[in-house]
């Protein structure tokens, strides 16, 4: 799979000293003409692409699978490909590591347009977090409004925001 792009936190001015927790994701990309699937999170005021963490052991493609069926309901997914790797290493706040590493395995995937019930974790239902069909010019231009203005804004945002621009690019 392609390498899309690796990003460093300001707040981390070197890896020499630090303790890295290592995490894998997967992130699901579909598209409907210029709408995309995203997840809204009203704690931090932004769209995101569903995905999440891998448990141990899973794979890949099974983990974007789950996590794109817990997150948004989706039904009928199919024509899975592969997009590309984004890497970045963010501060960890937790005591087994100063850093999170985090590898993110992008791919495309159809899903139809319907979805059904979500299966939300208990932090995505304080986070306020649903699944919306929106089009993608209006998340970029809506991301850059709160990278730009929002004390709300989390940590992924950048990510995301960059990877709607190259999908935008590419795939639209």
């Amino acid at each position: 799979m392609r390498h899309l792009k690796t990003t460093t936190h300001p707040d981390i001015e070197h890896l020499d000293s630090c303790s890295i927790y290592k995490r894998n994701a997967a992130r699901a990309i579909a598209i409907d003409g210029e709408d995309i699937l995203l997840m809204y999170t009203e704690r931090y005021h932004d769209y995101s692409i569903p995905g999440g963490g891998l448990d141990e052991g899973e794979d890949v493609i099974a983990g974007m699978v789950r996590e794109l069926q817990e997150e948004t309901g989706a039904q009928n997914i199919h024509s899975i490909k592969p997009y590309g790797i984004f890497e970045e290493f963010r501060p960890w706040y937790k005591d087994d590591a100063d850093v999170i590493h985090m590898i993110s395995y992008c791919y495309t995937c159809k899903v139809d347009r319907e979805l059904g019930e979500p299966d939300f974790e208990e932090y995505e239902i304080k986070n306020g977090m649903k699944a919306v069909w929106v089009n993608i010019h209006e998340a970029i231009a809506h991301n850059e409004q709160t990278i730009a203005s929002s004390p709300k804004k989390g940590m992924s945002i950048e990510r995301e925001t960059y990877l709607l621009h190259l999908i935008a690019k590419e795939m639209l």
